[in-house]
């Protein structure tokens, strides 16, 4: 039996056609891409969260080594080593309390009729270096109290040797001393500049601590005044010495708080004596200007020739010479037997020759013999001003400089000197021993002004801002 197989349908040859098997797919070069950006990213991840890991179990290992920056290689150029040491001396000096120092020496200076010059430079030099020498031989007497209370000062911190602060105070003080023998020589050394140098060593070795050491750093501050006097009597400065003495005594005093705080009354006292200081420092500034009267004994002679001023002695001087060629009873070369024989020949002699006097009897009128005797003088050499000239009285311009600057002064210091009597802790009274310090400045001006040189006062009034901002950097204190 056969059977048939159907042989399949042709291709084609109806209308219906098979489907296509699906083949692979082919990726697209942006999927690419992005697949392996994407591995990419997490190979990072991956990398990170092992570094975590790592160092996470590595610190739990060793928690007391903190790592090391990689910046910090232990290495210090000579420049920077250089100026950490310049800072650290900076700091021991209070380099720039410094500024206060130059004013004193100005005051005392103009207070004796010193010129502002060469010499006078070099006395605040030398004062300075004094300055400088007393604080750094204060921090090496201190250095066992600091290391205590103040560890970050230069000794004790490590940055400065305490042989190291003994050796600048040395060398300071000899230049100081130094200094002051080239602006005035041996009578200057020996009468101001060692006075003013062994006042600071015996503050700084042994007074300090004890009742004496306010009146000791009063006395330093007053020599410093008396320091720029030089060869010249002391006596014209010694209002100025004793007013900034006085300010220097309330301040000391204040200090030896600034660390406990336990100041009780003494930002009270300090209070009263900024006030009476400020008092002292424009007193007599409102006062009226003299003025010479004619013909009297305060009259103003001028010589005939045009030459410097004379005073009224030398009308006297003159008439009683004249009485001595002429009249008897009047010892040449010397002073008169009695005074009514000077008398009787001058109005004899006015009577004789000046009209309005009656002979042998009392002047007609006083202003007949004062006339005759002016021109008596007159012919002789002499001619008196018949005018009232003024004499040199204050200007407005020292008046207002020396009230404005004595208002700083007070101002600077009682509003850090109240804040500390309110609230008496460390901190406040720090600032007000700061504040006294840099208060110095207008203090100075203050007196500078009084001598006549207003221009001189605002020079040093105006350094205080620059010394408040120093004081950021380096504390005065």
């Amino acid at each position: 039996m056969t059977t048939a197989t159907a042989a399949p349908p042709a291709a084609g040859a109806s209308g219906a056609s098979a489907p296509r098997q699906p083949g692979p797919r082919r990726r697209s070069l942006r999927e690419l891409t992005r697949g392996a950006r994407d591995t990419l990213t997490a190979c990072r991840a991956a990398a990170r969260a092992a570094s975590t890991a790592f160092r996470t179990a590595r610190e739990t290992e060793t928690p007391s080594v903190p790592p090391r920056p990689r910046y910090d290689t232990g290495y210090r150029p000579r420049s920077v080593a250089v100026r950490q040491h310049a800072t650290a001396v900076a700091e021991l000096v209070r380099a720039p309390a410094a500024l206060t120092v130059p004013g004193d020496v100005l005051a005392g200076a103009l207070s004796a009729g010193r010129p502002a010059g060469g010499r006078t430079l070099l006395l605040a030099a030398s004062s300075v270096s004094l300055y400088w020498a007393g604080m750094a031989l204060n921090d090496w007497a201190d250095r066992e109290e600091d290391a205590r209370e103040r560890p970050e000062r230069p000794v004790p911190s490590g940055r400065i040797s305490a042989g190291a602060a003994l050796g600048i105070a040395g060398g300071l003080t000899a230049a100081g001393l130094g200094l002051g023998a080239l602006a005035g020589g041996r009578r200057v050394l020996l009468r101001r500049t060692l006075p003013l140098a062994a006042t600071v060593w015996a503050y700084d070795l042994g007074l300090k601590h004890t009742p004496l050491g306010p009146v000791a750093m009063a006395a330093a501050r007053a020599l410093d005044v008396l320091h720029g006097t030089g060869p010249s009597p002391a006596g014209p400065a010694l209002r100025a010495a004793a007013t900034v003495g006085a300010h220097t005594w309330a301040l000391t005093r204040l200090s030896r708080h600034e660390v406990n705080g336990t100041a009780g009354r003494e930002p009270l006292l300090s209070l009263a004596a900024t006030a009476a200081v400020t008092l002292a420092a424009a007193a007599g500034t409102f006062r009226a200007p003299e003025r010479l009267r004619p013909n009297t004994a305060s009259a103003v002679v001028h010589q005939a020739s045009g030459g410097p001023l004379a005073t009224a002695s030398a009308v006297l001087r003159h008439l009683v010479g004249s009485a001595a060629r002429s009249g008897p009873g009047v010892a040449p070369g010397g002073p008169p037997a009695t005074a009514s024989a000077v008398l009787r020949h001058l109005v004899g002699s006015a009577a004789r020759s000046g009209p309005g006097v009656a002979p042998g009897g009392p002047p007609a009128t006083l202003s007949a013999v004062v006339r005759h005797l002016v021109g008596s003088a007159g012919r002789s050499g002499l001619r008196i001003g018949t005018d009232a000239p003024r004499l040199p009285g204050r200007s407005i311009a020292v008046t207002a400089v020396t009230v404005l600057t004595a208002t700083v002064y007070a101002v600077t210091c009682a509003r850090a000197q109240w804040a500390a009597l309110r609230d008496p802790d460390a901190a406040r009274i720090r600032a007000a021993v700061g504040a006294g310090i840099h208060a110095l400045l207008p203090l100075q001006a203050a007196l500078v002004s009084r001598t006549g040189s207003p221009k001189l006062a605002a020079l040093l009034a105006a350094v205080l801002p620059q010394t408040a901002r120093l004081a950021r950097k380096v504390s005065p204190t």
